[in-house]
């Protein structure tokens, strides 16, 4: 055990920094912490241009969420007397799932009080416009749950024996409660633990780093992965109560790397026990990569699929929609990427004829623009046969921007019915004369002006196998415009570099990298960012870095977004 005194406040800690062997290839690291918020925060503004931003639901089906501490249920409102009896709690910290007695005395005789466990909810904030989303940053709140009930005991005693539960991290005041007011008070410490599986592999391997008892505060809810002391990206636990689980891979030369979790609003704090948080100070563990020359396959991994909590859609407007159409428009296929098909399947129109059918989508960018940056746009899908008051007509998905978008059933120029798609993100195929794929996503780069360079982003022949120092491309399609999904955060070998955009480019994405860190094979990571340069609103922390939590903690999730994190590798030769 490695012991670190720190000081919080008017008396001295000990942040314990405990390695246990759980499973040949893991380990668990258990770091103290005191995460602890004491007000409701949001960390938002409100620029002139946004209407109404929305404090976001976590989707209620999200995997691996732990449920509400104890009771679960929210405890009465009562009040804290200025005097009041000690609860001793033995241990008065500890990792999720320690053993934990409550004691008191000096309480009612034989009678029934509630004992209650102070906790927090965290959560993410969007402005939600019709034609975008905005990212607004973060928001934060205490609440008290009900552990049990107890009966004290003839002399006015009280035992009650319990373990730690799963919740977010730091000190969790703890209430003796009768008829609405406190008459006793003790509190517990949650721990943080950091666990990593495996402990060994090849360049590729997946690898699962799972922090656990992060904070509900903006100084304590985000954690930084370094690789080689290299940064990876953000890890955050709003929707997940404080447990953050994510996949990076193993990368660079045979031998051992180190991977170190610590405090974070994006970027490491890396002085972070002389802090007013010191109890953050995170954890390190190191990695071996074995000797292994496989290039893994390109591979695409979806977030979970979720049912949102926001109804409202991207780009389904009711402008031109006909009061009195009772048409009902659905998708046999509701969400695919581009060029995909889906039969539109229309009922309730009236008469017969022939209607018109578009693509609502938008056109702009957030660089070159003033007081309107992007608009609506349509993007004809041609006509379909009314027959008998119904549609029956399949429909390719226009290669264009990626995320939310509306089918509309136009009669002359009133929209009739309307269903949304949602347009995911794929990776681009790069094919031979004889139309073979050679390779996915990953080519050479054609670096020349001419029009066709130009208009393949100056992408050239498919190829995994490039010399040291070569210009090399990754081409993406389905791209989205809004603040969720218009960019990729891209990690070269676990090192972040920066990130590609879609937007002004209608969805097709092709970022411009060079081989480098010698010759063997190299990961290129592609995950979600937080777009928060332009428009620039205050207070959006967490923004321009890769989440690498996104699969289970991403607002997106909330609106029915689906932005993946996307794998690719490459070879180095001489």
């Amino acid at each position: 055990m490695k012991l670190i005194r720190t000081n919080r406040g008017m008396r001295s800690v000990f942040a314990r920094v405990l390695l246990v062997a759980v499973l040949p290839v893991a380990l668990i690291t258990t770091v103290s912490s005191a995460d602890t918020t004491t007000t409701t925060t949001t960390t938002t503004t409100t620029p002139p241009t946004v209407t109404a931003p929305i404090v976001l639901t976590a989707p209620s089906d999200i995997p691996g969420v732990p449920a509400l501490p104890y009771t679960g249920v929210s405890a009465s409102p009562f009040t804290i007397p200025a005097t009041m009896s000690n609860l001793t709690v033995t241990p008065d910290q500890g990792v999720s799932g320690t053993p934990v007695v409550i004691t008191g005395s000096g309480l009612p005789d034989s009678a029934s009080v509630t004992l209650t466990w102070s906790s927090n909810n965290a959560t993410w904030v969007a402005d939600v416009e019709p034609n975008t989303v905005n990212y607004m940053g973060t928001s934060y709140a205490k609440t008290t749950l009900n552990m049990a009930t107890v009966t004290t005991s003839a002399t006015g005693g009280l035992s009650f024996s319990t373990k730690a539960p799963s919740d977010f991290g730091g000190v969790h005041d703890i209430y003796a409660v009768q008829n609405g007011v406190a008459l006793a008070h003790g509190g517990f410490e949650l721990l943080r633990i950091l666990s990593v599986s495996p402990r060994s592999g090849p360049v590729g391997t997946p690898i699962t780093i799972t922090y656990t008892s992060m904070g509900a505060s903006l100084y304590t809810g985000g954690a930084s992965v370094l690789w080689d002391n290299h940064y990876a990206g953000e890890m955050m636990g709003n929707w997940t109560r404080g447990t953050a689980s994510i996949t990076i891979r193993a990368a660079g030369t045979p031998g051992t790397h180190v991977i170190q979790i610590g405090n974070a609003i994006s970027y490491m704090y890396l002085n972070v026990i002389q802090s007013p948080i010191p109890y953050t100070n995170g954890g390190t563990v190191h990695f071996t990569v074995t000797k292994g020359n496989n290039l893994p396959a390109p591979y695409i991994t979806w977030p979970a699929n979720v049912t949102p909590t926001v109804s409202q859609v991207t780009t389904m407007s009711s402008a031109n929609l006909s009061p009195a159409s009772t048409a009902v428009a659905s998708l046999s296929l509701k969400s695919g990427a581009v060029l995909s098909s889906s039969v539109l399947s229309v009922t309730g129109l009236t008469g017969s004829g022939t209607d018109t059918l578009l693509w609502s989508t938008v056109v702009g960018n957030r660089v070159n623009c003033a007081s309107t940056c992007w608009a609506f746009n349509s993007i004809p899908l041609g006509t379909a046969t009314v027959t008998n008051g119904t549609i029956n007509q399949k429909i390719t998905i226009p290669d264009n921007l990626g995320g939310w978008h509306v089918v509309q059933v136009l009669s002359g120029t009133t929209v009739e019915a309307q269903v949304p798609f949602y347009v995911k993100e794929s990776i681009v195929p790069f094919m031979n004369k004889s139309g073979k794929v050679i390779s996915m996503g990953v080519a050479t780069a054609d670096d020349s002006d001419t029009a066709s360079a130009l208009a393949a982003g100056q992408s050239g022949t498919g190829s995994y196998t490039f010399k040291e120092g070569q210009e090399f491309t990754i081409s993406m399609k389905g791209v989205g415009w809004t603040q969720l999904d218009n960019t990729l955060g891209v990690d070269y070998d676990n090192s972040y570099m920066g990130y590609g955009c879609g937007f002004n480019s209608n969805g097709y994405m092709v970022i411009h990298l060079k081989a480098t860190g010698g010759v063997g094979v190299h990961v290129i990571d592609l995950f979600p960012m937080l777009y928060s340069l332009s428009p620039s609103f205050a207070n959006t922390p967490y923004g321009m870095v890769p989440v690498l939590s996104s699969s289970r903690d991403y607002p997106g999730l909330a609106l029915g977004y689906q932005v993946p994190t996307v794998h690719f590798a490459i070879r180095i030769v001489k």
